[in-house]
């Protein structure tokens, strides 16, 4: 089962937010979020641009105006 949680680092140590039960020796994939809002707007434009920008979809405006 995956479990997302939020963490926070503090003297080089991960400290989670929340409770947990996690087995000693369990592996985990840490991925550390920029806190950088520009960046995540950055990240997510080209996304939403393919979303938007698609004209494979403009067929569906086409059925709305007929």
């Amino acid at each position: 089962m995956l479990t997302t949680v939020w963490a926070i680092v503090r003297d080089g140590r991960i400290e989670l937010s929340e409770d947990v039960d996690v087995p000693d020796g369990s592996q985990v994939l840490v991925t550390v979020i920029p806190g950088d809002r520009q960046f995540w707007f950055e990240a997510s434009q080209s996304s939403l641009d393919a979303v938007w920008s698609n004209t494979d979809d403009d067929v569906y405006a086409d059925l709305l105006e007929g």
